[in-house]
């Protein structure tokens, strides 16, 4: 869908001078096209401003001489205020009817499986019972859906994987915006959620969709049941998690990293490659890869044993 810039600033009582262009999506510093509206709200991402290529930009005025010429700066107090306002502009209109997948060869399709629109299936696929597939999914080929599997809207999903029972993909991730009376605005989760080949995703899994961009799930991964993997986060090949990970928003895992039994991280970090984080670790800040990590806040498993050992020897003393 497409707007007018005034249209859009009509809807988030904004003005603007400048050309009135289309505007198709939302995106962003970094990432946002010639045809698509950006915001700006943190210091840490200041060196962008020169650089971005978005079509304009929601922005407090005094930042707004650092755009470049190209960029029409739409300026407010609230930056991420009105981004969330803009969203809803921009979310999938979601509807009851449906419609029947382009289906491969040798499918094997439960007759209570729902359909939304525009879903295409690979060769082999089998969805079982109570499965939900929404508009604009794909399925590649050997993929396997056991009973009670959500899928929604523009989520893709590769070759060969298997997701296990009461999972969802796709689901809104946590954002919301804040009033200065301390209302809490939803912020439209515009993006996706890409699983590719090779992924099982066990029992009761939530997977959510980008804000704007793509939830990754890279090839070869697997996770076991009750994990919780939140918007934008990028996890890599052949990871491993147990039950009760959770991931925050923004959260990167490099290749083959392993997480324990209800260990989680914070937002917006990564984890490099070969990792391993043990049960019930807590990570609060990037870790470097090919090392063990442990406890709360996630430092180095060794040292983690000292520390445990100390205050052990500690309370022996005491007593």
């Amino acid at each position: 869908m497409t707007y007018t810039l005034s249209e859009i600033t009509k809807q988030l009582a904004l003005s603007f001078s400048g050309n009135d262009i289309e505007i198709d999506g939302i995106h962003t510093l970094s990432e946002a096209t010639s045809s698509q509206l950006t915001f700006f709200n943190s210091e840490k991402y200041k060196d962008q401003l020169p650089h971005t290529k978005a079509a304009a930009i929601l922005i407090e005025e005094k930042y707004a001489d650092l755009l470049p010429p190209s960029t029409i700066a739409l300026v407010t107090d609230e930056p991420y205020l009105k981004l969330a306002l803009a969203s809803r502009l921009f979310a999938h209109k979601l509807e009851s009817k449906g419609g029947h997948p382009d289906m491969g060869e040798g499918c094997d399709i439960d007759k209570r499986v729902r359909f939304g629109k525009n879903v295409t299936l690979g060769d082999n696929v089998t969805i079982l019972a109570g499965c939900y597939v929404g508009d604009n999914v794909t399925i590649g080929s050997e993929t396997l859906l056991h009973p009670n599997v959500t899928l929604y809207h523009a989520t893709k999903v590769g070759e060969r994987c298997i997701i296990h029972a009461g999972t969802v993909i796709g689901s809104d991730g946590y954002g919301f915006a804040h009033t200065k009376l301390g209302e809490h605005v939803k912020i439209y989760q515009n993006g996706n959620a890409i699983l590719e080949d090779d992924v099982e995703i066990g029992a009761n899994c939530a997977i959510d969709r980008a804000v704007f961009g793509t939830t990754y799930i890279r090839k070869g991964t697997k996770l076991d049941n009750l994990i919780q993997i939140a918007h934008n986060c990028d996890v890599g090949e052949h990871t491993l998690c147990a039950a009760q990970v959770g991931l925050a928003g923004s959260t990167t895992l490099g290749r083959n990293v392993v997480m324990g039994g209800q260990s989680a991280t914070a937002g917006h970090l990564e984890i490099g490659a070969f990792a391993t984080i043990a049960g019930k670790g807590g990570v609060t800040k990037s870790l470097e890869g090919g090392k063990t990590y442990a406890g709360f806040p996630a430092i180095d498993h060794k040292i983690w044993l000292r520390i445990q050992a100390k205050i052990a020897g500690l309370v022996k003393r005491k007593k």
